[in-house]
């Protein structure tokens, strides 16, 4: 036998599986998975609220009448909730759309410039991404709730 086959085995480093109550409330995600995370959720808040951006943009378009009822759904309410929650609504919907479209061109970017793309890059553009999502909800959702 050969000495190496005898030798002492370096000792391999012991993986485990992530233990959801002790290792997930520690851990620590990076701003590009919160990125890609938000991605996804924002994907699924658009599709899910599918009939709702149809009705809305349907009573909007459709004549003055409906535009009017369109209107009071967000100042009196209706369905028995009040106007202040489908504003809510809206507001998800317009945070929805604007994180997956910039996180969508984050994406694309990484794609078609591989040469290009750096952990700091990453970083960065997902730090970006999440500042340009909140702050044109936060500019959009002011105009919504009638701030300006």
């Amino acid at each position: 036998m050969s000495e190496s086959a005898t030798s002492v085995a370096k000792k391999r480093p012991e993986f485990r599986n992530i233990n959801a109550f002790t290792d997930l409330p520690t851990y620590r995600l990076p701003a590009a998975g919160i990125v890609s995370i938000l991605h996804r959720v924002s994907g699924a808040i658009m599709f899910l609220l599918m009939p709702f951006i149809i009705w809305m943009f349907d009573t909007s378009v459709s004549s003055e009448i409906s535009f009017a009822k369109f209107t009071s759904a967000f100042n009196v309410g209706m369905l028995a909730l009040p106007g202040f929650f489908w504003k809510l609504v809206a507001l998800a919907l317009i945070w929805a759309y604007l994180h997956h479209f910039i996180a969508g061109l984050r994406h694309l970017w990484m794609d078609t410039h591989h040469d290009a793309v750096s952990k700091e890059f990453g970083k960065t553009s997902a730090v970006v991404t999440l500042t340009a999502s909140v702050g044109l909800t936060l500019v959009l959702g002011a105009k919504l709730f009638g701030l300006y």
